[in-house]
């Protein structure tokens, strides 16, 4: 079995790579890092460190590298005898490698079936790859089939000596949503097949990430600089526990969770971002500000669910107060995100940057807390 996967990052090998490999399948990883990509030629092979109880380390060679630029027919021929494509590349990103996959899927000879799944951290993001792919083809071939996913691993800022190594959490959960693949078995030993995704993708993006972040921007906010030193600051972790509290409660009743093992699933999360042998820097996870505020993702998102169940969502929306504030001086969204601050009404910016109309219940609570920022930012 065949595998392209787009991205050799530290997710690309440490997690769908390693998973794939696991299963059996020859990996051909595609990136644009000429740096990354001569380190793992000159190596050929990788580690996969694993953080839990006890340190677990798997050494990788059944994969090959290619530059998707200057190797793009190299490329295209992989696509063309892959069983299964995936991509851990960032939401926005893939638009891009869209190309390369509709120039693979017309190359190819075989009539085995392909399966294409984006595991990215956002909400249905395969389809995003798959109207792209269409938008470039015209007409979907038969036998390739696209599959939303939702994937959850903490892969932390790695040690700059650990490439080609990567540094992970023992933990991952792969879940890929089956009801568009007619029967087609991938045989990924670790991931979970199911049918409807959506239970799956939003408890992990309103739990893991809405507390991952959480913690970033409420602990920058209080003067920490990563994630381990904001879990000591007694105001960071009330405010994770009320928003969990909120998260949970609209999960709980949008998908019908069981709540005693929704609420042991909240506990080993923030377990888990507590490990100190994970930290990150709370720069790196709370970056990207407007697409992390956007309508579907994980403080928005859980946010407007609560308010449409008859709920404030009071932690959330401090949450969301302190994004506003967050400071990343390599982040480009963290500029526009200020810019559209200063520049548009509290109205406007609710609705561009939040993506909440006026008719919607919590549309009010969230543009005087906007409103609130933008006095404050206009005293200064």
């Amino acid at each position: 079995m065949r595998a392209v996967h787009f991205g050799a990052g530290n997710i690309g090998r440490g997690f769908i790579g390693a998973v794939l490999q696991d299963s059996g399948y020859f990996v051909t990883f595609a990136d644009v890092n000429q740096g990354l990509i001569d380190q793992l030629i000159k190596a050929r092979k990788y580690s996969l460190i694993e953080l839990g109880v006890i340190e677990n380390r798997t050494t990788y060679k059944n994969f090959q590298v290619l530059h998707s630029s200057t190797q793009e027919s190299n490329l295209i021929e992989e696509i063309g005898k892959a069983d299964v494509i995936t991509a851990s590349v960032g939401a926005n990103t893939l638009p891009y490698i869209a190309p390369a996959i509709a120039k693979g899927i017309q190359a190819r000879m075989s009539e085995k079936p392909l399966v294409i799944m984006a595991c990215e951290n956002a909400i249905n993001a395969t389809d995003i790859l798959q109207d792209k792919v269409l938008e470039l083809l015209g007409e979907m071939p038969q036998r390739v089939y696209f599959a939303n996913t939702a994937v959850d691993r903490i892969v932390p800022m790695q040690p700059p000596e650990t490439e080609p190594n990567v540094i992970a959490e023992s933990f991952c959960e792969w879940v890929i949503d089956t009801s568009k693949l007619d029967g087609i078995d991938l045989k990924i030993s670790a991931a979970t097949m199911v049918d409807d995704l959506e239970p799956f993708i939003e408890r992990k993006l309103y739990t893991v990430n809405t507390a991952h972040l959480t913690i970033a921007y409420m602990g920058q906010r209080h003067g920490h600089k990563t994630i381990s030193s904001a879990l000591t600051d007694p105001i960071v972790r009330d405010v994770t526990a009320r928003v969990m509290e909120e998260t949970s409660m609209a999960l709980v009743t949008k998908h019908g969770l069981e709540a005693h093992q929704h609420a042991e699933y909240v506990r080993l999360t923030l377990l888990r971002l507590a490990n100190p042998a994970l930290d990150d820097q709370v720069e790196r996870v709370g970056r990207q500000p407007i697409r992390k505020l956007s309508r579907y993702e994980r403080l928005i998102g859980p946010a407007a669910l609560l308010a449409e169940y008859g709920e404030v969502p009071t932690a959330l929306l401090e949450v969301v107060d302190a994004a506003l504030s967050f400071v990343n001086n390599d982040d480009p969204e963290v500029a526009i995100l200020a810019a559209k601050l200063a520049s548009l009404s509290s109205e406007e910016f609710v609705e561009e940057i939040c993506g909440i109309g006026p008719d919607h219940v919590m549309f009010e609570q969230l543009r005087s807390r906007i409103a609130m920022r933008q006095g404050t930012l206009s005293h200064k």
